[in-house]
């Protein structure tokens, strides 16, 4: 990921010779959707990129999408909004909508995944092999306090990676290394006005309220800054870890004897952090819509251990799997169809 100058003020805009930088894997690309909602964060990135683009002869086509979750009557305004704007920049746009019941619960979860649903629809309509995002430095810290608090492993704590994938189609965040305050700054030197969602100070939401809470932690040390360099490590201690895992998953198939699943005696000699990767790895090669929580992996184990100490046998369903010691090998497969009178 391309980073931004750390002794920059915390509040000054970002250069064109930054976003050059910041955007310099994009030029290659055929096609590329930016996430722009009307906030502050999303409208800097259009106006960064579509800045950018100018300054090339040749590079990718840009589309910008707003997604109305029609949660909020002034949506449909703020996304005609950014229409406008995307048009004297140059830039095509397109407004989707959330449509049919939204739910009563986990309201947030679940306007995330339309958006990305639809933001991956419109970039395969639009042969975008990518999508960027406006996710922050300051996002960052946010959602690494928010995993912490739901007692997250080593994966979540690593936070919001540079580049991901969703529905597949790659999911790009050039500014997660950059203050908001950058961003506020260089709209505001640029006279751009935005929209301000107050859902995002809604003490309603976790992630509000934690964010409330930024001010406190930094006054003691624990600024956005810490928490972005903290992922930084986690991450590259998780990426170490998940290094050990391909070779212990070599290990077992090597010397397993072959045939289905892993010799439960082989893996039994694995730490236990492996074991946990090695059991997430063949849950989700098989689980098509959420993987397992690491906390219901960790009682697999538990599990296991438990009936292998017993002398019992043991088999457990998770996920429409079942996880289960057969004849010396642990074997993870689908579970079978349940009965009906």
């Amino acid at each position: 990921m391309s980073r931004v100058d750390r002794n920059v003020s915390a509040a000054e805009p970002i250069s064109a010779q930054e976003a050059r930088q910041l955007f310099a894997g994009w030029k290659d690309l055929p096609a590329l959707v930016l996430a722009v909602s009307g906030g502050p964060d999303s409208v800097a990135l259009l106006w960064l990129a579509a800045r950018w683009r100018r300054s090339l002869k040749k590079g990718p086509d840009l589309l910008a999408v707003t997604v109305d979750h029609g949660l909020r009557a002034a949506a449909a305004h703020e996304a005609r909004e950014v229409k406008r704007l995307a048009s004297a920049l140059g830039i095509a746009h397109r407004t989707l909508t959330w449509r049919g019941t939204k739910p009563k619960t986990g309201v947030p979860q679940a306007a995330r995944e339309a958006r990305y649903e639809l933001l991956a629809r419109a970039a395969r309509s639009a042969s975008a092999v990518a999508i960027a995002t406006a996710h922050t430095q300051d996002d960052q810290a946010e959602t690494i306090l928010m995993r912490l608090t739901r007692g997250s492993g080593l994966t979540g704590l690593a936070g919001m990676a540079a580049q991901s994938e969703r529905h597949g189609v790659a999911l790009l965040r050039p500014l997660l290394d950059v203050p908001k305050a950058r961003l506020v700054a260089t709209l505001n030197r640029a006279k751009i006005a935005y929209a301000n969602d107050p859902t995002n100070h809604d003490p309603a939401y976790t992630r509000s309220r934690l964010r409330a809470m930024m001010p406190v932690l930094a006054s003691e040390g624990a600024d956005a800054h810490t928490f972005a360099r903290l992922a930084m490590r986690l991450s590259r201690a998780d990426a170490a870890l998940e290094r050990m895992t391909d070779g212990a998953e070599r290990y077992l198939r090597l010397r397993g004897g072959g045939g289905e699943g892993f010799d439960a005696a082989l893996f039994a000699t694995l730490t236990e952090e492996i074991q946990v990767r090695l059991l997430r790895r063949a849950l989700a090669a098989h689980v098509s819509v959420h993987a397992p929580e690491l906390g219901q992996i960790e009682a697999l184990l538990r599990g296991m251990a438990e009936a292998e100490r017993e002398g019992r046998r043991f088999k457990r369903s998770l996920g429409g799997m079942t996880v289960g010691v057969e004849k010396g090998r642990l074997v993870v497969r689908a579970a079978p169809p349940r009965r009906t009178r």
